[in-house]
């Protein structure tokens, strides 16, 4: 029986993956280097602590990495923020699963102050129990501390009475490392075999078809 749901943010309840893309490639445009939108996008669902180091050599980051940081996210803010949107019915899926007892927690590799705005984008902020971001933590995703920090506010709920619901990879992996459960949306771009293979129990198009085939989906099971 499921307990607790923990919901991924960016890509998974609201449509901000192509922004995050947008925003890391100006920046790093900004810091002399020009980077395929490709190749960004396919590192979103990671923190900075994780993603940076992809494009960029210890040296560079130990010279730039913070500036870097902090403009991507003064960049985004202010031309990207105010394009985000939730995804069709996050709000009736939280209030189904609400109305079935369940708890939910948000848990994202986005600043705290994103995290804020992101549950008033969805109007869900009524909804949730708890949420941890990256800045709760050492290491964001594809670690599994932003999930770690979850499950230690719920210390009565076990591991196999949990599902994360996320659309990347960097999801999953983390969600594996401590053997939890996962439903995958295609949401944020990646595809079905991709989901699957990391791990993903099930896969739907948005959260829209999860509300739509919740007594079908993992959420049903005994």
């Amino acid at each position: 029986m499921i307990y607790l749901a923990i919901f991924d943010i960016d890509g998974t309840i609201v449509d901000s993956v192509d922004l995050h893309a947008k925003a890391w490639q100006q920046a790093f445009a900004e810091f002399g280097k020009e980077i395929s939108f490709t190749s960004v996008r396919k590192q979103i669902g990671k923190g900075a602590d994780q993603l940076l180091p992809v494009f960029f050599s210890p040296k560079e980051l130990n010279q730039f990495g913070a500036e870097l940081d902090k403009y991507r996210g003064e960049l985004f803010k202010r031309e990207y923020l105010p394009q985000v949107k939730a995804f069709p019915k996050v709000r009736e899926l939280f209030l189904h699963i609400k109305a079935e007892g369940k708890l939910i927690a948000l848990a994202s590799s986005a600043k705290q102050d994103e995290v804020d705005v992101y549950k008033s984008i969805a109007q869900i902020d009524d909804l949730v129990e708890t949420e941890t971001s990256s800045e709760d933590v050492e290491k964001s995703k594809p670690h599994p501390d932003v999930f770690a920090a979850v499950l230690a506010r719920f210390q009565s709920v076990y591991p196999n009475e949990v599902i994360v619901i996320g659309d990347t990879p960097y999801d999953v992996e983390a969600a594996n490392k401590l053997r939890l459960a996962t439903i995958g949306l295609l949401s944020g771009g990646w595809t079905v075999n991709q989901l699957k293979r990391a791990g993903c129990r099930a896969v739907y198009k948005d959260p829209e078809e999860l509300l739509e085939l919740y007594h079908q989906s993992p959420f049903a099971s005994e």
